[in-house]
């Protein structure tokens, strides 16, 4: 890769921040929008390849965007869905990523299909960090959920991946009413004697399911409120942490997350971005649109072209989304560009 200059370093900042000083040190990179689970929150009729659909960011192009991104302070990249390792190159692109210098974490999120024969693999290749979506501990309803019966495949992988040894392992449910809200408590109970983080995510509104969401969406307020009645205690923010309010109890070796994006001063926090399989920057999840910056991952000899447009681009970040107003801007699904 071609070196920047001394006058380049200085016209380049070393921390990337918006126009209301919010800092940004993770980047949310999408390596496919394919899914072969069928989540009722997500994509319950299937994944449907779209007409014409241009090919998903090579190596070569993951190494250029993800390069641009450390020279500008990001130090945690998670390679996210779709379901990620769908990728006949995922290793490959993994270990790319994880030898970026400025790189210290690099996470994957995963519906855990392949978890069980991949754990030790993906670690060798430079994981660090692994989600895990669980949405319900009964076999029954998470087939039911997911249009699978993998339960004990995924619980085996989770097994797995504590053999492996990654720094941190966080099990996903996305809670909804009348579907999965009754095994709080049992879910919570799961992860007490585990070292592992369970993360319960608001059902999100997106294009595509307003039906559902209003069927279905549970309050993080509501959750946090139970597990305080529980004795769970809220714990402080950790450097480059993601969105999740974390809770721990004293008597629990696993750690309880809440991702509430509909709680009051959600995006305050906000250190992230969004870069889709096809290679556009998407400032927020509910974001109007994303802006191409594939031009810009041809050649090693772009990369100060690219380092600009980012921090133009970025400067421009609305303070919110407008989840709120019933926006949801221009996501179709969650898994359109990594959720």
């Amino acid at each position: 890769m071609r070196n920047i200059d001394a006058g380049s370093a200085q016209r380049h900042p070393d921390h990337l921040f918006d126009g209301i000083g919010r800092r940004f040190e993770y980047l949310r990179l999408s390596l496919t929008d394919v899914c072969n689970f069928r989540c009722t929150y997500c994509l319950p009729d299937g994944y449907k390849k779209p007409c014409n659909r241009p090919a998903e960011l090579s190596v070569g192009e993951v190494r250029r965007v993800v390069s641009a991104f450390a020279r500008l302070g990001l130090w945690k990249v998670r390679l996210t869905g779709g379901e990620p390792t769908l990728r006949r190159d995922f290793d490959e692109v993994a270990r790319s990523v994880a030898e970026i210098p400025g790189i210290r974490r690099v996470a994957m999120t995963t519906n855990g299909y392949r978890l069980a024969e991949r754990a030790q693999a993906w670690r060798n290749a430079g994981i660090s960090a692994i989600n895990i979506s669980v949405d319900s501990l009964d076999p029954a309803r998470f087939a039911e959920i997911t249009g699978h019966d993998r339960l004990r495949e995924i619980l085996k992988g989770i097994d797995a991946a504590q053999k492996a040894n990654f720094d941190s392992i966080k099990l996903n449910a996305v809670l909804m009413r009348g579907v999965n809200d009754r095994e709080l408590e049992a879910m919570v109970d799961f992860v007490s004697s585990r070292d592992l983080s369970l993360r319960f995510i608001e059902v999100m509104r997106t294009n595509d399911n307003a039906k559902f969401f209003a069927e279905r969406h549970v309050a993080g307020q509501s959750v946090i409120d139970r597990l305080q009645a529980l004795g769970w205690a809220r714990l402080p923010r950790q450097p480059g942490a993601g969105p999740a309010v974390e809770f721990g109890h004293d008597q629990a070796k696993g750690r309880i997350g809440i991702i509430a994006p509909y709680s009051k001063d959600f995006c305050a926090t906000c250190n992230r971005l969004r870069v889709s399989s096809l290679g556009k920057l998407h400032l927020c999840l509910f974001g109007d649109a994303g802006i191409d910056l594939r031009p810009l991952l041809q050649s090693d000899d772009d990369e100060r072209d690219l380092i600009e447009r980012i921090c133009k681009l970025t400067s421009t970040k609305a303070p919110a989304h407008r989840l709120h107003q019933g926006n949801s801007g221009a996501t179709p699904h969650l898994a359109s560009i990594g959720g």
